[in-house]
């Protein structure tokens, strides 16, 4: 009778090994597939912090220029900071001087970065915008050519 037991305990121990292998190679598998999700969970979050950290330099490129044109304020209302994407300004005076720097500071921040500054009307309502290459599919980003345009309106 002992000799019985002894050899179900064996096919016993037997069997749960060969459960315990599958169980091993089932969880292995499963921990990979998490694994290779997190792994593109992270790429994903790398991209929108880099279209997150070049919308913020658009910002204060943005606002750079909208402040140096409130301290040349008869130049800006006379029409002289206006310059469309991809224009290079003149150097020479203080607002030739503001918009090459500028221009050169998108042009260096920003990956194939432009800016266009439009005054418009008696009420001297000011458009800025700034556009730049941006790979990833955000939903202003303009699909055939992957730019992203940043716009701030403001009165001078």
């Amino acid at each position: 009778m002992y000799a019985q037991l002894d050899n179900r305990h064996a096919s016993s121990l037997r069997r749960r090994r060969g459960v315990t292998l599958v169980e091993m190679l089932v969880a292995l598998l499963v921990i990979s597939i998490g694994l290779l999700g997190l792994a593109g969970l992270q790429n994903v979050s790398l991209q929108y912090n880099h279209s997150s950290y070049l919308r913020t330099n658009a910002n204060n490129l943005a606002y750079d220029i909208a402040d140096r044109m409130r301290a040349n304020r008869d130049a800006a209302r006379n029409g002289q900071y206006n310059i469309s994407f991809g224009a290079t300004p003149s150097g020479g005076g203080v607002v030739g001087n503001d918009l090459q720097e500028w221009i050169s500071a998108i042009e260096t921040t920003l990956p194939d970065g432009q800016g266009e500054i439009e005054v418009q009307g008696d009420d001297r309502i000011t458009t800025i915008r700034i556009r730049w290459l941006d790979n990833r599919n955000a939903e202003d980003t303009d699909a055939e050519n992957g730019l992203v345009t940043f716009t701030l309106r403001t009165r001078l």
